[in-house]
This record gives structure tokens, sequence and C-alpha cells, in this order.
């Protein structure tokens, strides 16, 4: 599953599950540009991470929400690797609220980051990923549940897993794969925040293993989507979730 030599973005890869993607990948021989919205210093500790286990890599700071720093991120990659083979839009946010209390900046907020993000980051990847690329986003596997407060946020991955379904077939004649990954509960800080330990053990109690995810289970199935043994997989949404639906 060799990804020796391969240049990746990794957005959103500061902290959670993007951060031990881009230290898997970079173990696995890819160059890897950490990206981040505002946490410099977090990226930079993935970037030593990856280097210190013999990789390459560097921080690139911009927010998937404006075009402009897709497009920059994208320029500062080509300019630093000269190439773009990865591209893992892992950045996100989550905010669980009941529909009486969500605002319109709340809505907007996780639209513009999970919807708009993704898509104007493949529309980079078209102009510029090299032939046989991979492009992998991020959905949900909320998204085959029905759990009050997430309305707002599974639509944004119901979003995420049409838009990749649909350009499947515009990727293909320059031979990139394009899917989408959706993770069970893991444990992160953005799973974690705001939740009793109550209601974490009932997520616990949802899978068939009685544990939540952890980082690099995710990871784990995104070296293997993001190989040369994944090539005649493409359009498709992948749950990693224990059984959890």
């Amino acid at each position: 599953m060799s990804i020796q030599g391969k240049v990746a973005i990794v957005t959103g890869a500061s902290r959670g599950i993007g951060r031990q993607i881009a230290i898997q990948l970079g173990e696995a021989g890819a160059k890897v540009v950490v990206n981040y919205s505002s946490n410099e210093e977090k990226a930079n500790e993935v970037v030593r991470l990856i280097e210190q286990a013999g990789g390459e890599a560097v921080a690139v700071r911009g927010d998937v929400g404006k075009v402009g720093d897709v497009e920059g991120m994208f320029a500062e990659t080509l300019e630093r690797f000269g190439r773009v083979d990865i591209l893992v839009n892992n950045a996100g946010v989550m905010t669980c609220t009941p529909i009486g209390d969500v605002t319109e900046e709340m809505f907007d907020r996780q639209f513009t980051i999970n919807v708009k993000g993704t898509y104007f980051a493949c529309q980079q990847a078209m102009k510029h990923m090299a032939s046989g690329g991979t492009i992998l986003n991020f959905s949900t596997s909320v998204s085959g549940a029905m759990l009050p407060t997430y309305s707002v946020y599974a639509a944004t991955k119901g979003a995420v897993e049409q838009l990749t379904r649909q350009l499947a077939k515009e990727f293909g004649p320059k031979d990139i794969i394009i899917n989408c990954i959706a993770p069970g509960q893991v444990s992160t800080e953005l799973f974690l925040n705001g939740k009793s330990e109550e209601l974490v053990e009932s997520f616990r109690r949802m899978n068939a293993f009685g544990r939540l995810g952890e980082p690099n289970d995710i990871a784990n199935a995104v070296e293997l989507l993001v190989s040369d043994k994944a090539r005649w997989i493409t359009g498709q949404t992948i749950r990693v979730n224990g059984g959890f639906n």
C-alpha cells in the first residue's frame, strides 16, 4: 500500500483525526501539508513528529471556508512540492443543538466549513491534482441514524456524500478517485466537547465493541483508501464505525 513520495494535503490536521492522519501518512512516506486554521503551535508539532520519523512536512495556514485560502493552500503546496497526489478533506465543525436554538450563524458556519470548504478544495484538486490522485472527503455515520440535535451537522455531511457521488465521474477521466469516509463516534475533542459521561457511555453502547473509536482507527482506513489498493473504488461512502449502524 505504498504512498512513498506522494504529496498529501490534510485539512484540519492540527488536532484530532486530522492530526493522526497526517502523522500516519508521513510515516508511510508521503510528503504532508498540515493545514490548520488557527493553532500554529499544534500544526508545527505535527510537522515535527513527521520529521522526527524521517518524513517531510510543512504547516500551511488556511480557513477552508474561504475560497481564497483554499486556493492559497494549493498554490503553496505546488510551490513547495511541485504536485498534489492526495487530498484529505478532514476539516469540519460540529454544533449539536436542538432545532429551536439553532441560529443562522450556527447553520451558516457548519455549511461553510463542512460543505463549501470540501467542494472548493475538490475544485482545486480538479485543476491541479496529478493523474492517479486520490480525494477523500469526510462524512459521518450519524447520517445513517436519527439522533436529536444533530440535524444541521448531519445535513452538511449528507451534502458531502452527494457531492462525492456526483463528482466521481468528473474526476474519473483524469484517473482520480474520490470517496467519502464516515466515522462513527471517535474520542476527540470535537466529539467529547459538551457531552456528559452518561451521554458518552450511551454512544459506546451503540456499536459492536462497546467503545469509542480512536483517531488511529480512522487513520488506518484512510491509509488504505488513499493507497493504490483502492484504485477501483470511487464515488463511495465507507462507514468506519465499529458496527454503529
